[in-house]
């Protein structure tokens, strides 16, 4: 691995391990080849380790999704697709593992959860946020068509409806807000703490069960045929003169920062 990704083991109540995984890349854990990749060479770690709670955090700001200059530099170079077509597959198959693996994924997040990274928390058994913690498609704004499983996975946990209107609306939802739409399980000041706390509460081997029956392999199946939908909509729009306006205009919007 290339230190993107921390990881830490530590013991459950049960005598069982958890495997805290630290994003911990430049420009607010941007989606970018070598953190996704961290990102599944960390989960084959836990797995070899027989760990049986996967806990994905992100310091301050969990991640701002897509790297917008990233996409802006390689559109700009006539590289866009093959970009695109590095990274959507790689965030479309670490939202399709989470659901299937048969451990218990808890998120703990804090700050901003954007755009396709929004796919890990979708994916969550359980999370819990920090007050400051937020999701916001920024899909119309930017120009990018939906991924991270926004179409895919987001309706299974919330409805069609709620899901296109709020891609639709682009509305920031807060913390508490998640909470009440059911993809946060607690809000706290210490995420991480807590979410730990979660994960060891209860029977371990009922509440796997009870995920296996959820995600069975028909609904697995489905999710994997809509991921592959966003993925071929994403390469289809990323090379469009419409998609590099919206990146210029949304990274003037940005101003100087250089965190996103």
């Amino acid at each position: 691995m290339t230190g993107l990704v921390r990881a830490e083991m530590t013991g459950l109540p049960d005598g069982g391990t958890c495997a805290r995984l630290t994003m911990r890349a430049p420009r607010a854990n941007a989606l970018e080849p070598g953190l996704l990749a961290d990102l599944a060479r960390a989960l084959d770690d836990a797995e070899a380790a027989d760990a049986k709670v996967i806990l994905l955090c992100g310091g301050p700001n969990f991640s701002s999704g897509g790297d917008v200059r990233a996409f802006q530099a390689a559109c700009l170079s006539g590289e866009a697709t093959a970009y695109a077509a590095e990274v959507v597959p790689a965030l479309q198959a670490l939202v399709l593992r989470l659901i299937a693996m048969k451990r218990l994924v808890v998120v703990a997040a804090r700050g901003a959860i954007t755009g396709g990274s929004a796919g890990l928390l979708f994916a969550a058994d359980l999370a819990v946020l920090a007050p400051d913690a937020f999701v916001q498609p920024y899909y119309s704004r930017v120009g990018f068509a939906p991924d991270g499983g926004w179409t895919a996975l987001l309706p299974e946990r919330i409805g069609a409806g709620r899901a296109l209107e709020w891609l639709q609306s682009d509305r920031r939802l807060s913390a508490e807000g998640l909470r009440a739409m059911s993809l946060a399980t607690a809000v706290s000041d210490t995420p991480e703490a807590d979410a730990e706390a979660l994960a060891s509460h209860g029977a371990l081997g009922v509440r796997l069960a009870a995920k296996a029956l959820i995600w069975d392999e028909a609904r697995r199946e489905s999710i994997h045929a809509r991921l592959e939908a966003e993925t071929a909509s994403f390469l289809d729009r990323i090379a469009r003169p419409e998609t590099l306006r919206g990146m210029e205009r949304f990274l003037v919007g940005l101003g100087g920062r250089s965190d996103v």
